[in-house]
């Protein structure tokens, strides 16, 4: 149960960070047939998309044409996981309140980006979160920095999400775990080589109503079991619960103040550090679209949590006292399936096999919506920022950076696959927490920086963004999580799972020091340059023009 909870501890990709162990379930007919229905579908989106991209603006940010509904639903679809349905849900039938409690932690983030940044990320940048960060500094090596970060993200993000793929699909559809990794990786080339953010940005919106209409139906049926009453669910639930009562108030899950505390920063602030959530403020026309994008994007995501919580305190009666879920029909044990599949089994327990087959096929989108938003960020990194402004600088023609970005796209995509079949056997719950921690300490605080402070030089963002990025790696590595579980050390060197109460802070204090002590003509010039920058960010006054300054 200790390992279980640190796992836990980890992200809301808690479904997908840990191996799922169980042995390939016979075929789900049901779920494959939805499945192609969906693989169809989406093909032919992307299809469609195809066809509407012919630059670079509508590869990278579909034309700026998304509205902020429509954006709120694929920034709602890139942030909802299959592992929130799955993982959340399973904790909360574990653990009770306490699940209740940690599910808030990813949701907290969501003001953080409404009120600080999304009009400024709308009006400063054209294609990436660097757009924004070397707005008045140098861009070579500034971006640099930002491509580093953001590379950085989206392979431990797709990792997690190619491993978590293999052994969902390979659970849920009864396919071979190599195979069920290769469909992902060639479904994402193909969405991403050929439609684009148009093609991704539909496969997130449809991701995300499916997700938010399966949830919802789900917890529908699973209430009319209660007389739709929380006060029946409750008293109910502490009946059936080996813990009782104290199910309904606080435990000891999250004990410990400084994991606590530090797991939070990494959550409220890696969010606002995450490039393919960042990426898709460029997708609306203003900063007006840009805020209601979050404003809608919080509704969704905050409803669906709820949802989820539910879900969890109505399997604890359902699922929880009917043994042909749990391995040689013993309540209390193992579920069939792993620890995971509670809301899978909730699926079939009050809407049968039907209803079970749509929750799987719906699981597989939500990975491939994930897995399409990352590669297109990381893609627009080599592209956009390393190729044609670092190393053409400026003067790469829309059709050789068309042809790199897809280039970066098969690259990442075989590194994704290649990486999902290596740690197939592996614990990788601590790349999650890697994942959030490496954003809230490289990508945040210099973005935050370059947005508010007047100060900020390109020395300062460069050692601040380096040091927190160094310091967010190292600190894992020396964790609980790697240097005890993985490396199989006795004892971790860094006693706590997350890093970012240590490496947040540094980063800032390192940016603040050295620009602070940066008294070259070249920083004078990028104080200088804030005022520009300032009404163009409070304005969006020439947002509509090329980003290079």
């Amino acid at each position: 149960m200790k390992r279980l909870l640190a796992l836990l501890a980890c992200s809301p990709l808690v479904a997908l960070a840990a191996p799922i162990t169980a042995e390939k379930q016979p075929l789900n007919l049901h779920a494959i047939g939805m499945f192609f229905v969906f693989v169809l579908g989406t093909l032919l989106i992307t299809w469609w998309a195809a066809r509407r991209t012919r630059s670079t603006s509508d590869f990278y940010t579909a034309g700026g044409g998304i509205s902020g509904f429509q954006n709120g639903l694929a920034i709602a679809g890139d942030y909802m996981s299959a592992a929130t349905l799955l993982g959340l849900s399973s904790l909360v039938f574990a653990k009770g309140y306490d699940g209740f409690i940690y599910t808030i932690g990813f949701f907290v983030g969501w003001p953080i980006v409404t009120f600080l940044m999304a009009e400024r990320l709308r009006n400063l940048g054209r294609y990436t979160f660097a757009d924004i960060v070397s707005y008045r500094l140098d861009q070579s090596r500034v971006r640099t920095l930002a491509a580093i970060g953001s590379l950085t993200v989206v392979c431990c993000y797709l990792i997690v999400q190619m491993v978590g793929a293999g052994q969902l699909i390979k659970l849920l559809f009864g396919l071979d775990y190599p195979i069920a990794v290769m469909v992902v990786g060639a479904l994402m080339l193909v969405y991403v080589i050929f439609g684009g953010m148009i093609a991704t940005t539909w496969v997130q919106i449809i991701k995300a109503v499916l997700l938010l209409a399966g949830g919802t139906t789900l917890v529908f049926l699973a209430m009319s079991e209660f007389g739709f009453s929380y006060e029946q669910l409750a008293s109910r639930a502490i009946d059936v619960h080996v813990a009782g009562s104290a199910i309904m108030g606080p435990g000891s899950m999250l004990a410990d103040p400084i994991n606590t505390v530090s797991l939070s920063l990494g959550l409220v602030f890696g969010i606002a550090g995450l490039p393919h959530i960042l990426m898709r403020f460029f997708t609306v026309p203003n900063a007006r679209e840009a805020r209601k994008s979050v404003f809608y994007a919080t509704g969704f995501i905050g409803f669906f949590f709820l949802v989820v919580c539910t879900l969890g305190f109505t399997a604890i009666v359902i699922i929880g006292t009917d043994p042909q879920y749990f391995i040689d029909g013993k309540v209390g044990g193992a579920l069939i399936g792993g620890g995971n599949m509670v809301a899978m089994h909730l699926a079939q327990a009050v809407g049968g096999n039907l209803f079970l087959g749509f929750l799987s096929a719906v699981a597989f989108a939500t990975i491939l919506a994930v897995v399409s938003g990352l590669a297109l960020a990381g893609a627009s990194a080599i592209s956009h920022d390393l190729y044609a402004t670092v190393l053409k600088k400026g003067r790469a023609s829309e059709k050789d950076e068309m042809r790199v970005t897809r280039f970066a796209t098969v690259g990442l995509g075989v590194i994704a696959i290649g990486l999902g079949l290596l740690f197939e056997q592996m614990n990788i719950a601590f790349l999650v927490g890697l994942t959030f921690g490496v954003a809230a300490s490289a990508n945040f605080p210099v973005l935050i920086m370059a947005m508010y402070w007047k100060g900020l030089t390109t020395r300062g963002a460069l050692w601040g963004g380096f040091a927190g990025l160094a310091c967010a790696l190292l600190l894992v590595i020396l964790s609980p999580a790697v240097w005890v579980t993985v490396l199989g050390h006795a004892q971790a060197i860094f006693p706590y799972d997350h890093p970012a109460l240590f490496s947040m802070p540094l980063a800032f204090l390192v940016i603040v020091v050295v620009s602070n002590l940066d008294r070259s003509a070249r920083a004078d010039r990028e104080r200088a340059a804030f005022e520009d920058q300032f009404v163009r960010a409070q304005t969006g006054l020439g947002a509509a023009a090329a980003s290079s300054h």
